[in-house]
Parts: structure tokens; sequence; C-alpha cells
């Protein structure tokens, strides 16, 4: 499968309103906002979840969703400050529900990434690719605010990003974090599960628990939706290990099921069979 037909499967099955993506059409598609702190908010549509901080300094704004979504991203920005000129998009990593909109942004804005995420754009595209790239990462001083950006190593991808609005105590996990739901690990994009654990205990030992987090997809969530999301990910990680172990194959892991207590974490896109293969497959 290509990279378009990757993104295009992506697309069909994500994850906010996923029935009025059909045929690749977002006309029916609505971007609606969240407050999550006095100048950061969360803004879902079809595609990853989009942070923005707004303020007398512009508007930066974390993922960007699809291309033809935009100018309703934009629109949407308009009723939330004085001055919605994006001047910052900073990308979590390199998929195409998260960077799509890279190429209308960048009339205006400058766009930060890991270098691997410009690397992988670059492969499709010479459009909307990150300017400001860094290996483990930078701090925008925006608004009254400290944006920290870090890379804490491979997990969803080799590229990923969490960003940390230090005076909010606002984090953007990016893609390392699916609320209530089995992640998508790009396994041919340096993804791996073992160190997605890794990524994730450490992020529980900086988040505290008044802190908001936004997840690459699901809604607004705590220190408490992560910890539940990691136990998920190490119990069933666990499992399916032990069974490898004991010498059965995928297919009969995958016939053997996970326990019913994580029916509700399967998903348009990441079922409990292909949670199960990626397990298997992966570290």
């Amino acid at each position: 499968m290509n990279k378009l037909s990757l993104s295009v499967s992506i697309l069909t099955a994500v994850l906010i309103q996923p029935s009025a993506v059909k045929a690749n059409d977002f006309s029916d598609v609505s971007i609606t906002s969240e407050q999550v702190s006095k100048n950061v908010y969360i803004l879902y549509g079809a595609g990853g979840n989009i942070a923005a901080q707004v303020g007398k300094d512009g508007t930066l704004i974390v993922d960007d969703q699809f291309e033809p979504l935009a100018p309703k991203i934009e629109k949407a920005l308009t009723g939330l400050s004085d001055n919605t000129k994006v001047s910052y998009v900073v990308n979590t990593h390199f998929h195409a529900d998260h960077t799509s909109s890279n190429v209308y942004f960048s009339k205006s804005a400058s766009i930060l990434a890991h270098e691997n995420v410009r690397k992988r754009l670059s492969v499709k595209s010479k459009e909307g690719l990150p300017v400001i790239t860094y290996q483990t990462g930078v701090k925008l001083h925006l608004n009254d605010d400290t944006i920290d950006v870090q890379h804490l190593g491979r997990g969803h991808t080799d590229g990923d990003s969490v960003i940390y609005f230090k005076k909010a105590n606002v984090w953007h996990l990016g893609d390392l974090f699916f609320a209530d739901r089995f992640p998508y690990v790009d396994l041919q994009s340096g993804g791996q599960v073992s160190e997605l654990v890794t990524r994730i205990s450490t992020l529980l030992e900086r988040i505290d628990d008044s802190a908001k987090v936004i997840p690459g997809h699901g809604t607004l969530t705590d220190k408490k939706g992560l910890q539940i999301y990691l136990d998920m990910i190490k119990e069933t990680k666990s499992y399916v290990d032990d069974l490898k172990a004991q010498g059965l194959t995928e297919e009969q892991v995958i016939e053997k099921g996970l326990d019913k207590k994580w029916q509700d974490w399967s998903w348009a896109f990441i079922n409990e069979p292909k949670w199960i293969s990626t397990l298997y497959k992966s570290k």
C-alpha cells in the first residue's frame, strides 16, 4: 500500500466523525472547539486532535488534520481571540491526519517538527514541510507561556513529539496516546510497543494530577486517563507475549482473543485482532 492509500485508509476509519467522511468528502465535517485553559483550546474534526494557543502574539496550533478542512479550522479559530493569525504549527508526527493542512497554514506559519517528520513528509511532497526541526526538542515563548516541545524517543513512530504548555499545565501527546481505545503503532515507521510503554511511563512521571491531557485521538482527559491507557497496553502486551512464548502463532492468539474487559477498546481502525497482531509483531 502506498502512502496516499494508507492516508485514505486512516481517514476512512478516523476518528471523530467517520460517518461524515465518505469517499474522501469532508463537506459535512464540522470543527468544534473546547476550552482547556484560559487561552488553550482543543479542536475536534476528522483526524488528529488539534491544540490551539491564542493570544496577543498570534496563534500556535498543534497538528492540523486534512487539507480540505484547513479553511474550517481557520474559521473555528476566529472566535477564540482577536489575533487568530496562525503563526506556528507543531506537527506531533508525520501521518496525514495530523499534517495535511501544513501546505495551507505554511502561508502564514512556521512549521516545526522532529527531523524525522520532515524526512518522511519530503518523500511525497516538497510543500508544507517543517522549516524548523530538532532532535530532542525546542521551546517557544508565546502569549505569556512557555511551550515545551519534546521528542522523548520513538513510540508511535520514530518522530513523535509531545507538547507542554507550561503555565496552562496542558499536554498534547499526539498519537502516543489514543484515549480509551487501542492505539495504532506504526511498526513500518519506527514505532514499537515496548518503546511506547517507556514513553508513556516517562510522561506519567512528569504530568501532575491537575494537568489536562489532549490525546491524539479521543476526548480531553487527564493523568488518570493516561494511566488507564498504559495499564491496558502493559496487560495486553504481557498476555500476548506469554502466549507467543508458549509457541502459539499469531493466528492462534487472535483466535484466542483478549480478556472480555477490553472489548470496548476496539474501534473502527484498530480492532482487537489488529491490536493483537501489533502486539505479536512488535517488541
